[in-house]
């Protein structure tokens, strides 16, 4: 079974030695992505195209899928090639291979030619439309809008009549751009944002601000496998995950509430930078979009920016959240990042939309930096192949709705969120340990009682519930009314 693979557009104007380069690339990527998934191919490269050729046939629909996901192809063609010397033998082959298809329905011929022939594209297409019009039982020739149009491509004195199309990724082959380090959350945003840079070829690599607790770097890690697995496996990538437990805590201890937000990033930012200059990587992504949230102002994002010399790529700056969603629908991350937990443990009462410069250094001379450098010299890079390895054994932490008598309730909220909505039970002592400092008071925690961790949205009662498990209290659940 043969399948020729149509070149992205842009690949075609490029000067001659790019495009080539690029033909070799994607080449390569095609090879090695069926071999990835066990498929025997041979792959041959042509200048405005490269045909796979498959011996089982009965793996044409798991080749189309491959072929599908891999950047740089516009169009995929299912075809069956046949020798011919005249415009006779074209139309019977056509009339053997499309009779029964177009029977009953309008249709149209089109032929796509290369090579030195007597005759020219167009008169092909009448002479083969005339003789199935002719031959068969169709209804009509309809050059606008046929039921079914029969297309034949011409390569010199070989035939090919196509069976299916398919329509490809686009963008260019996978390593022909640079490499680009995406700062990802799991949620719509970064998952849409890291596609995006995929798509164009480019290398992309994972940086993960773990913000407390392991279940939600697990989902991060499922995500990240997910977009490489099926749109990148021709080339290895690295997932690094910086732990920043301790940043978020310095913040929310010393720095001014409503410029909590724009220095989180700003200490992400200034993270990422050193890792991926460590790393040689030439720029971040994120998955930012103008006005979103309070932080994504230009004047904030131009604060945010400032940190740093790398290049800050944002590929959804200007799109809107449903047009981001619908993206996660249709590149199947949309469940991933509907079910992903967000962290909410940085939020301002009044965030600043207009953060000033002066202000921001202000209050970020209150903060100790070791504590940055600390987190980096904590990180973990892992090779993407390897990430799922930790996903094992992960505990689902059960749900509670109705406390027990004796079950001891611990509000890990920030102190500011406890003030304005606090939480009253009848039959229960509540007590007070912010998130942030859970894990320095588990001497005070009951190893013999049922432990019911609450938070507004449970978001967060899961990730530390998770961390509780592991330093060994056997009975956390999370509490949610």
């Amino acid at each position: 079974m043969k399948f020729v693979i149509k070149l992205f557009a842009e690949i075609t104007i490029k000067s001659k030695p790019v495009r080539k380069r690029f033909i070799m690339q994607l080449r390569r990527n095609i090879k090695d992505t069926l071999k990835y998934s066990e498929i025997t191919a041979h792959v041959q490269g042509q200048w405005d195209s490269i045909e796979v050729i498959i011996q089982d046939d009965t793996l044409e629909m798991k080749v189309r899928q491959q072929l599908m996901r891999i950047p740089g192809i516009s169009k995929i063609l299912v075809v069956k090639e046949h020798n011919f010397e005249t415009m006779d033998d074209i139309f019977h082959i056509a009339k053997d291979v499309y009779a029964d298809v177009i029977k009953d329905k309008t249709f149209c011929v089109r032929v796509k030619r290369n090579g030195t022939h007597e005759f020219s594209s167009t008169d092909v297409e009448r002479y083969v439309g005339g003789g199935l019009m002719q031959h068969c039982e169709a209804k009509a020739v309809k050059l606008k809008q046929p039921d079914y149009t029969v297309k034949l491509d011409i390569r010199k004195q070989r035939l090919h009549t196509i069976a299916s199309e398919d329509d490809g990724l686009g963008g260019f082959p996978m390593g022909c751009q640079d490499g680009v380090l995406s700062l990802v959350s799991g949620g719509f945003d970064s998952n849409v944002a890291s596609y995006l840079m995929l798509r164009r070829g480019l290398q992309t690599h994972y940086l993960f601000f773990n913000l407390g607790g392991s279940a939600h770097e697990i989902g991060v890690k499922q995500v990240a496998h997910y977009l490489w697995e099926t749109f990148a496996v021709s080339h290895g990538v690295k997932f690094v995950t910086v732990p920043f437990e301790g940043v978020v805590s310095e913040i929310l201890q010393n720095v001014d509430n409503s410029q909590m937000g724009v220095i989180l990033k700003r200490m992400m930012l200034r993270a990422a930078s050193k890792v991926a200059n460590e790393l040689n990587i030439e720029a971040l992504v994120t998955g930012e979009s103008v006005a979103q949230v309070s932080s994504q102002t230009l004047r904030n994002l131009t604060v945010i920016d400032s940190v740093t010399d790398t290049l800050v790529l944002r590929p959804l700056i200007t799109m809107d959240k449903p047009d981001i969603i619908d993206i996660s629908r249709k590149i199947g991350v949309y469940d991933f990042a509907a079910s992903m937990p967000e962290y909410c443990g940085v939020i301002s009462v009044k965030p600043t939309t207009r953060a000033k410069i002066e202000k921001i250094e202000h209050e970020e001379s209150r903060f100790d930096f070791a504590v940055l450098e600390d987190a980096l010299q904590n990180k973990r890079i892992e090779r993407i192949q390897n990430v799922l390895a930790s996903t094992q054994g992960v505990t689902d932490i059960e749900l509670v709705q109705v406390p027990a008598a004796d079950d001891v309730i611990i509000d890990i909220r920030h102190p500011q969120e406890v003030e304005t909505a606090p939480l009253h039970l009848t039959n229960n002592d509540i007590k007070l340990v912010p998130f942030y400092q859970l894990l320095n008071n588990l001497d005070t925690l009951p190893k013999d009682k049922n432990i019911l961790l609450y938070c507004a949205k449970g978001t967060m009662s899961q990730l530390h519930a998770e961390q509780l498990l592991q330093n060994g209290f056997d009975k956390v659940k999370v509490f949610k009314p």
